[in-house]
């Protein structure tokens, strides 16, 4: 593959740790990203570390094509993540998530881009029939939030595509936890350990249902595997990214934390209508990929305590570590 590989999103929470794997593996890397959470110094140490840095919203026709022009792949993480910050703004999610993307494609194809990398979720599952059987990536989708529904709409206009360059590759990510260089506590696994080791009342609804989870550094794993295989092998095709056994229901979740955090009480709001409940497989990939994450969730959750006792974080109760301040 010629050309840099370009990073959509590059200085965000999973984008960052993209950035350093690929530069880690000698790859040339380019990123675009709006730095809509304050990530400034993230994106100049990024950049001091040899990537090339351009701070621009990936609905800017001209940033946007200046980003493109030259790579030789696209990994596509830029976007408007998670319910609510869809919720919130429903129209900027459409234009983020859907136009602009169809825009980034369209460059891509015209610039001679050969793989394109697009960043989904495992919400695109919704709620299975029978979510104590792991389901994989022929499972019918049944998306039950907007975010999802904007991955499954670009998920289908990738794979439609017969053949037509650039390649893609989509990679439906497992929720997402973990310490990373732009740190969220947003998230379920990041938000609970936090609460607990504030020594904070946490209550946790629809504790019974189903999510796999993945760390931000064995997201950019799956990334960097993906690439490496190559269109031939991974080209037109789906893959879950996590691990089989990083299957939890929110009370297992508090069951691992309470064995590393004393403190903080927990109690439970029993919640039927949670559409979202499912087991994902993450077999085809470790088959297919060679693809094994090194984290897992209680490895994660002392990750993420080191760093509170550290200090690590700032004020880890600080709006610059959420999608919706």
């Amino acid at each position: 593959m010629s050309g840099p590989v370009l990073v959509t999103g590059g200085a965000g929470y999973v984008g960052a740790e993209v950035v350093s794997a690929l530069l880690g593996a000698g790859r040339e890397v380019r990123i675009l990203d709006s730095l809509l959470h304050g990530q400034d110094e993230l994106a100049r140490q990024l950049e001091g570390e040899g990537a090339e840095l351009i701070v621009g919203d990936v609905r800017d026709d001209e940033k946007r094509r200046a980003a493109v022009e030259g790579a030789g792949a696209i990994v596509h993480l830029a976007a408007i993540v998670g319910d609510p910050a869809c919720a919130r703004d429903p129209e900027l999610a459409r234009e983020v998530n859907v136009e602009a993307t169809r825009s980034l494609i369209a460059d891509a194809e015209a610039a001679g881009v050969e793989h394109f990398i697009f960043a989904s979720t495992c919400s695109n599952y919704g709620r299975m029939a029978d979510p104590e059987v792991a389901i994989d990536e022929e499972a019918p989708l049944a998306p039950v939030s907007l975010y999802a529904e904007q991955k499954v709409e670009i998920e289908k206009m990738l794979l439609s595509r017969n053949g037509a360059k650039p390649a893609a590759t989509c990679l439906r990510f497992a929720t997402v936890y973990g310490v990373a260089p732009r740190m969220r506590f947003d998230l379920t696994v990041n938000e609970f350990t936090r609460e607990l080791w504030a020594d904070r009342d946490l209550e946790v609804f629809g504790e019974q249902f189903w999510r796999p989870y993945v760390h931000a550094r064995d997201a950019a794993k799956g990334v960097v595997t993906a690439l490496d295989a190559g269109v031939d092998e991974v080209g037109g095709d789906v893959f879950n990214v996590g691990h089989s056994d990083e299957n939890y229901r929110k009370l297992d979740l508090v069951e691992v934390m309470s064995k590393e955090i004393p403190t903080g009480r927990v109690s439970y709001v029993h919640r039927d209508e949670d559409p979202r409940d499912y087991k994902v497989s993450f077999e085809k990939i470790r088959e297919r990929l060679g693809y094994v994450p090194d984290m897992r969730v209680p490895d994660g959750v002392r990750e993420i305590v080191e760093g509170l006792d550290a200090e690590s974080f700032g004020d880890p109760f600080s709006p610059s570590h959420t999608n919706t301040p």
